[in-house]
């Protein structure tokens, strides 16, 4: 992959009629986006931005739907029954930033509709379950769209690439405040449900070239990146399909939360000795009320495979540090840019058939040099953090 050149992330380019990605093309498509809460928000910003898109939102929120309409985007005030295929009908793609429990039902009317389909779930059985529906889908089904799952198995996969034989690929993402503080040393900066989800369901992962299930918030390490000290665990989801596009391939691969030091160990406690993880309502309205939400957040990545090169055991490592940035007057936080970024650029290779035009897609078919060169893939290159900082 090559050393990743610093410059100073860039406002999107509003005068971009169509992308590299969706090259071949100036025909405006019609794009449907479930969910106008905060990555709903920056998915229509982006796309509105760049252009080549024709958007439409909807949610029950009339309030979340104003700020949206401000930009200059239909929006469809969405209850019970029909709506949801209302809303879809007619469209060439809805992308999903509704609540994970909602991913199995929109993909299953988007396969009816003919209509592609894209989400950002954490959730593995949704996934496994829309796998299915995409079998028999004239339409594209593809989940997981966001930054983890999603960028984390598309630069994962391509630094595991690079080996005669892959031993091992670890993938590490943390959602962090850029200035910690209290014991925790967190604050919530997306979707308090999903944080738990990770932090409780079932971990897929492969060990000794097995794929296993293994426990949430166990395999606890720590690791220092640019003078910065980590602690990563198991957490849910992360890993999309790659245990599956690498078994038999590779002894070990695994998929971990960054968080600071000391994060893991709390969470243990309030978890499993007072058994929260048994009341995820409960544990909602604690995390809700007692963390604080921020918008000063960066996002840490950092893959590394390790195998077999020409009788050589070698390394290859990829890290990253996002910040938030500003498009087309709209202040992002770095989980906005980066979960939006993703699956716009995935709809983007979609519309631009530089990849398969129906049934599932997973994230690892996305080929890193094509994710970056994208207009919305760009947004993941490297940054002067100093400079961003300081903006």
């Amino acid at each position: 992959m090559g050393d990743k050149a610093k410059k100073k992330l860039g406002k999107a380019n509003s005068s971009t009629a169509i992308s590299p990605g969706a090259a071949g093309s100036a025909e405006v498509k019609k794009v449907t986006i479930l969910g106008a809460g905060k990555i709903g928000f920056a998915m229509a910003v982006l796309l509105q931005a760049a252009g080549g898109y024709q958007l439409r939102m909807a949610d029950q929120s009339k309030a979340q739907l104003k700020a949206v309409a401000a930009l200059g985007v239909e929006t469809v005030h969405i209850g019970k029954g029909d709506d949801l295929a209302v809303a879809m009908q007619g469209q060439f793609a809805v992308l999903n930033a509704l609540p994970f429990h909602m991913a199995i039902e929109v993909a299953t009317l988007a396969a009816k509709l003919g209509v592609h389909y894209f989400d950002l779930t954490e959730d593995v059985q949704s996934t496994h379950a829309i796998r299915k529906l995409a079998a028999k889908a004239g339409s594209v089904l593809m989940p997981q769209c966001g930054l983890a799952p999603g960028f984390i198995g598309i630069v994962g996969n391509d630094v595991a690439q690079h080996f005669d034989e892959l031993h091992d690929l670890k993938m590490r993402v943390g959602a962090l405040p850029r200035y910690p503080q209290g014991t925790l040393r967190y604050n919530l900066t997306w979707s308090t449900e999903g944080l738990i989800n990770e932090y409780i369901n079932p971990c897929e992962a492969l060990v000794d070239g097995e794929p296993l299930t293994v426990h949430a918030l166990e395999g606890l390490e720590t690791f220092a990146l640019d003078g910065i000290e980590y602690e990563a665990f198991n957490t849910s989801g992360g890993l999309g399909t790659l245990t599956e596009t690498w078994a038999g391939k590779a002894r070990n691969v695994d998929y971990k939360s960054i968080r600071y030091p000391g994060h893991c160990a709390i969470l243990k406690l309030l978890l499993n000795e007072l058994k929260l993880r048994d009341q995820r309502e409960l544990l909602n309205k604690i995390f809700d009320s007692a963390i604080p939400a921020t918008r000063q957040d960066v996002i840490v990545i950092f893959a590394s495979a390790t195998g077999s090169k020409g009788g050589r055991l070698m390394q290859e490592s990829y890290s990253a540090r996002i910040v938030g940035t500003t498009v087309a007057g709209h202040a992002l936080t770095a989980i906005q840019l980066t979960t939006a970024a993703g699956i716009c650029c995935a709809l983007d290779l979609v519309a631009g058939k530089v990849l398969p035009q129906k049934g599932f897609i997973g994230q690892e078919s996305i080929r890193f040099s094509d994710f970056i060169a994208n207009r919305f893939g760009q947004y993941y290159r490297a940054q002067d953090l100093n400079a961003a900082l300081a903006a």
